[in-house]
């Protein structure tokens, strides 16, 4: 800055930024680019004819927009990061990308026509396109990843439930006061640590019970309807969840499921409860032993001990073990009376996984604080499709919610199927890096050419996942 004459100021330009002259009238450019790569994997997948058989019954002279298509389209609008309806003008504006894209209107009467029986068609829909997701991935070499807790490989699946909050900001239906002091609803929902795939939810009343066994069970059954056949049975499935899943109907409905064929070990949270208290103090300093992190060193500060034997476990399947966790508390942590008394948080755990095979205290517990990972997913849900619902009518964003659920899949397969490194990522990343992408459209030779920027950073990854996909086995019809 200097001074030209008295009273009077000249700001010099700082930096080179050229001065933009805009107008609206560009033509031939491709905002959100990257996202057909999720229209792509949709069809590649045989998820979009999946839903077109699924909601057949809505389209009964078969004219018009394929209620399938639309529903996929919804799903990719999600996954992009579109929050409502109305974001589906960013594809349906881009139609030599995307192809027709049904209005506003025509999307809402998908969602009102869509009634329970719908609702289970495409979760049946959906299930079929992960089984071809999941050839896919073993045909490419890639496979399911294994779920790494204390410096190893857990075998088999690992799915986590957990129920979370959705704020509602006008009256809907079924909304209702929750146990923090807000309203809206309580979802209950499963994810598939391996993968970050959304395996089950159901949306519930904000006045639900967090440790309500019934939704529990349906919750857990539909993620195993989820599984491919080839994977549910035959295969270890480890089912984690918070002291709200140690139901004893909800475990005991679990050893149930491995009676009739199903591999499945739980690993819940338990209340710290008085018997639990006793059994803490009595328990011999020489019990104690070094907690684990997760690449398998010793976890400073944080000890872990059996009670196995110590509490009543009445009621509870034959072979319930119970674990406690110590550890020094963190700045902020809530911590209960008894932790105050202490000086230390402690945490609690049920098993079924047997002393043989490698289930140490210590392994058990780092392998159940692994949980804590579905709060990451929960987070990125919410930013994929149900941190929000959009209608008045409870079927309507239950409807809403299983196309999020959908979204989510969407990007975990796009994970798994077409990158690599650290843009197999968070959607946060994925869309700053990839599908936000802008590009233009050119024709040549018979042939519609998308032209990503030479100076993207990230050009080469996105080229390198559409080459992936186009080489990806296709099912067939």
């Amino acid at each position: 800055m200097s001074v030209q004459a008295e009273g009077t100021f000249c700001v010099q330009g700082i930096g080179s930024r050229p001065k933009l002259h805009v107008s609206a009238d560009g033509s031939g450019v491709v905002g959100h680019a990257g996202a057909s790569l999720l229209a792509d994997l949709a069809d590649a997948t045989g998820l979009t004819t999946a839903y077109s058989t699924a909601l057949r019954p809505l389209r009964p002279r078969g004219t018009g927009h394929d209620p399938g298509r639309t529903a996929t389209v919804l799903a990719v609008m999600l996954a992009d990061g579109g929050e409502a309806i109305a974001d589906l003008a960013v594809l349906r504006d881009q139609g030599e990308v995307f192809g027709p894209v049904a209005s506003t209107p025509t999307a809402w009467r998908l969602l009102a026509d869509t009634d329970g029986a719908v609702l289970a068609s495409l979760r049946a829909a959906r299930a079929s396109a992960r089984e071809v997701a999941w050839m896919q991935a073993a045909e490419t070499d890639q496979g399911i990843p294994a779920v790494q807790a204390g410096g190893r490989e857990l075998p088999g699946l690992v799915l986590d439930l957990d129920a979370t909050l959705i704020t509602s900001h006008s009256e809907k239906e079924q909304a209702a006061p929750t146990y923090k002091g807000g309203f809206g609803f309580h979802p209950l929902l499963c994810f598939l640590a391996n993968t970050g795939e959304a395996m089950s939810g159901r949306l519930r009343p904000g006045n639900s019970g967090a440790n309500t066994a019934a939704d529990h069970i349906a919750v857990l059954d539909d993620a195993l309807a989820q599984i491919p056949d080839a994977h549910r049975y035959g295969t270890l499935i480890l089912v984690r969840a918070d002291s709200a899943g140690s139901a004893k109907a909800f475990l005991t409905h679990i050893r149930t499921l491995r009676e009739h064929g199903l591999n499945l070990r739980f690993s819940v949270g338990y209340a710290v409860t008085e018997p639990v208290r006793r059994a803490i103090r009595s328990l011999p300093e020489a019990l104690w032993h070094p907690a684990l992190d997760q690449n398998g060193t010793l976890r400073d500060g944080a000890e872990v001990a059996e009670l196995t034997g110590m509490v009543d476990l009445a009621g509870y399947p034959a072979g319930t073990r119970i674990t406690v966790r110590r550890e020094r508390p963190h700045p902020g942590a809530q911590l209960s009376l008894f932790d105050h008394d202490e000086g230390l948080r402690h945490q609690v755990f049920l098993t079924d996984t047997p002393y043989s095979g490698g289930g140490s205290a210590q392994f058990l517990e780092v392998r159940h604080r692994g949980h804590a990972a579905v709060e990451d997913h929960i987070r990125c849900g919410k930013n994929t499709g149900f941190g929000r619902f959009p209608s008045r009518h409870f079927d309507v964003n239950a409807t809403w919610l299983e196309l999020s659920l959908t979204a989510i899949d969407l990007l975990a397969w796009t994970r798994v199927l077409l990158l690599e490194g650290e843009l197999a990522a968070e959607p946060k990343k994925l869309r700053y890096r990839l599908l936000h992408v802008a590009a233009r459209l050119t024709r040549g030779r018979r042939r519609l050419r998308l032209r990503i920027s030479a100076t993207w950073p990230w050009r080469h990854e996105l080229a390198t996942a559409f080459h992936r996909l186009a080489a990806l086995p296709r099912p067939v019809d």
